[in-house]
Parts: C-alpha cells; structure tokens; sequence
C-alpha cells in the first residue's frame, strides 16, 4: 500500500510531461512560411538536366503545398542546387555480357538558406540519386527522370519534414 501512494504522484507527474503540443518539427513551428527556388547549377557536361531538375523542384513545391514559391526578395528560405556528377554505367548483364540496363547516378549539392540571416545555411547535403533503365524500351532520359524523382523527393522530404 505504501508503495501505490509514493508511486501515485511519481505516475502524475510522468504523464503530465507526456502531454504537451505535439509536432513533427523537433524545433517547433517554423517561421518559414514562403521559398524561393535558384536555378540550379550545372558542373557537368550533360546539358539541360539542371534546369529541368529547377523547373520540377519548383512545382514539386507547388503541389506540397507546405510552402508558397515566391521571388528571393520576398523568401524566408531560398534553395539552391549544384549538379556536381554524371555517370552513366552498365547495371545488368545477360549470361553472356551483353548489357540489359544502364544506371544514371547524379550527385547534386543543394542547400537551403536563410537570405534575412546573411545567407546562413539552414541545412546543406550532397543528394546522391540513380535511375536505371533497360537499353531495349528505355532511353538514357528515363534513366535521368528516375533519379531526378527522387532527388525531388528527398529536397522536399529534407526542406519540409527535418527542421
């Protein structure tokens, strides 16, 4: 009996800490409401993939819905991107080493910034994505599509659901 009435308060006290405003965001509320997104940068040789990776960015963010897409000036948090590596490379085989699919491998470096704190990075990662495709119904552009997909849904994963 003595035991229920030390523990009793002990109990009271552990779920009242428990119950508390919940968030997904280990920081709270964030104050960013509006994002700008830059064009993206290209140090490859492959022509257009940053652009096209800008213009999906962009509407990604659209359809999220998390932020509304504005201009720089007017932005809590600017994104920008850098597609620093391309490579192309066989993936499958058949038995005898002729190649079935080929694997497209970007690597951009994509941040986020604060343009109201002297462009301080609010996070910063280097985005690794492939996109296979098999070489007798697909085009090395399906393999470009695939990774580009998901490089847009780890920024957008990585700019709305980590703060």
């Amino acid at each position: 009996m003595a035991h229920r009435i030390l523990l009793a308060p002990l109990v009271a006290a552990l779920l009242g800490l428990s119950c508390g405003v919940y968030t997904f965001n280990p920081a709270g509320k964030s104050s960013i409401q509006t994002i700008a997104v830059d064009r993206f940068d290209n140090k490859t040789t492959e022509y257009d993939l940053a652009d096209r990776m800008t213009d999906l960015v962009i509407d990604a963010f659209l359809a999220d819905g998390t932020f509304k897409v504005v201009s720089a000036e007017n932005a809590d948090a600017a994104l920008s991107g850098v597609l620093t590596r391309y490579e192309r490379k066989p993936f499958e085989y058949d038995d005898n080493d002729v190649v079935l699919s080929y694997s497209v491998t970007m690597t951009f470096d994509v941040a986020l910034k604060n343009p109201r704190d002297n462009d301080s990075d609010i996070w910063r990662e280097s985005m690794v994505q492939e996109g296979v495709y098999l070489i007798d119904s697909e085009t090395e552009q399906d393999g470009q599509s695939k990774a580009i997909q998901r490089l847009i849904v780890s920024i957008i994963n990585r700019t709305t659901k980590s703060w």
